[in-house]
């Protein structure tokens, strides 16, 4: 799923952005938006029933409605976990709102925006379509675990597996409770080499007796201390077979894949290879 953050104040035009660019993509696509409220939805309202649930202690209030539409309130959902829930079934997610969060944007007239900024317009009716879906579909796709486990069940091959196995690896915020806490690391790749080794990797892998699909996932950038780095994702007929190949998998990413990484602690940072 490829996400894009529109930001602008009230009068730069951020709601007809979302429009356009729904109408866009939606030709190639499906489409999620999300919005940023300042203030409760209605759904949540004083006398309805969903505000009843909330004020008998639920923490989220889900409303659904017959043509599947749904409205949740609470606090309980932040961006990136509803980004994560849409994440598997959506192929483009429109942030409305959010100029702190680290996802590419769209930034409208003078707002202020943290990077990755991909585009800047006086308002959202001005704003360059063309230029702005070119440089979407250059940054990577926002991924997770969930993402790869539902790509490799649409498989033509799916009815064949009796196990699907997965790798997570997390950024570790300790080895123990003498070391400097790790703040974030940062990744950075040779793209095309990357690319290369990781279709050969899966290719390796996928090429296995009793192995029908494989799917391989490392983050680059910044990720901060307890968040995920990489999948890797594995269907396969038995479990043997499937935890194999899972083990196979991450080992051979890391020796073969050229990533280089930066750990930053609270009192020092340093690039991994170098040590």
């Amino acid at each position: 799923m490829q996400v894009l953050g529109i930001v602008g104040h009230s009068e730069s035009g951020k709601t007809t952005l979302v429009e356009r660019l729904t109408q866009r993509l939606s030709g190639t696509g499906r489409v999620a938006t999300v919005k940023h409220c300042t203030h409760p939805p209605d759904v949540d309202t004083a006398g309805k029933d969903t505000a009843r649930h909330r004020d008998a202690g639920a923490a989220e209030t889900v409303a659904l409605t017959d043509d599947g539409e749904w409205y949740a309130t609470g606090q309980s959902r932040t961006l990136t976990e509803t980004l994560d829930a849409l994440a598997p079934d959506y192929d483009y997610a429109l942030v409305e709102g959010y100029s702190d969060a680290a996802i590419p944007k769209v930034a409208l007239g003078d707002r202020e925006a943290t990077d990755p900024v991909l585009h800047r317009a006086s308002h959202g009716a001005d704003a360059d379509l063309d230029e702005i879906v070119t440089a979407l579909e250059e940054r990577d796709p926002y991924i997770t675990l969930e993402t790869l486990v539902a790509d490799v069940k649409r498989e033509p091959d799916e009815v064949y597996s009796g196990a699907i196995a997965t790798f997570t690896g997390r950024v570790r915020a300790q080895e123990g409770p003498e070391d400097p806490p790790t703040e974030l690391l940062e990744f950075e790749r040779y793209d095309e080499v990357a690319a290369e080794k990781m279709a050969a990797l899966r290719r390796d892998l996928e090429a296995r007796d009793g192995v029908y699909a494989v799917r391989l996932h490392h983050k680059t950038g910044v990720v901060e201390a307890g968040e995920d780095i990489v999948f890797v994702v594995v269907l396969a007929g038995h479990r043997g077979e499937a935890f194999r190949a899972v083990e196979d998998g991450i080992n051979r990413l890391k020796e073969e894949v050229p990533l280089f990484k930066k750990e930053v602690t609270v009192d020092e940072e340093f690039w991994a290879h170098e040590r």
